[in-house]
């Protein structure tokens, strides 16, 4: 016979059995949708990543950031920065101490840690046309205003990066 005692012992085993009731995992048909979904992802993103634009935007984009780390070390250093190009590549030298010119200058770390600073495209990226080589002064001002745009990074609004004259200011 089931006395009050008895029946207060007993509520807390049903009330665990009734808290993993509803836990039993997946069902197969969640599972294969996931996989579905998984495998339409792969199909239509995956051809994208290998994309001549997306390896273009991704140059433009470190094509920006060296030249910005370019000239935020000019005026930390208060010396030179050169920049040079050639056609798919761009290079960071500082003037050596005292040097307003980098003949014979300082290899430049990057600010990942490569020595030198450098940013290379892939195949089939480039710049349209090979910028001029110039440099930052001690305050970050350019030696000339430039403009460059990398080719397949498209030619709308904001693909162009521009050093400004006055400021050197490096923007997109």
């Amino acid at each position: 016979m089931n006395t009050p005692s008895h029946d207060r012992a007993m509520k807390p085993q049903v009330a665990r059995q009734s808290l993993f009731r509803g836990a039993r995992g997946f069902t197969m048909v969640e599972l294969v949708m996931v996989i579905v979904l998984v495998g339409v992802l792969a199909v239509f993103v995956m051809p994208r990543l290998n994309n001549v634009d997306f390896k273009a935007r991704g140059f433009h984009d470190e094509t920006l950031s060296l030249l910005r780390y370019a000239q935020k070390s000019a005026i930390a250093q208060r010396r030179t920065v050169c920049v040079g190009f050639s056609v798919d590549s761009m290079t960071l030298n500082m003037a050596a101490a005292g040097a307003t010119g980098c003949p014979g200058g300082v290899v430049m770390t990057g600010p990942r840690g490569e020595s030198p600073a450098r940013v290379k495209a892939s195949s089939g990226v480039a710049y349209v046309t090979q910028p001029t080589d110039f440099s930052f002064n001690g305050l970050g001002q350019p030696s000339v205003p430039q403009s460059l745009q990398v080719a397949g990074a498209g030619v709308a609004t904001g693909q162009i990066i521009t050093v400004e004259a006055a400021t050197g200011y490096v923007h997109d």
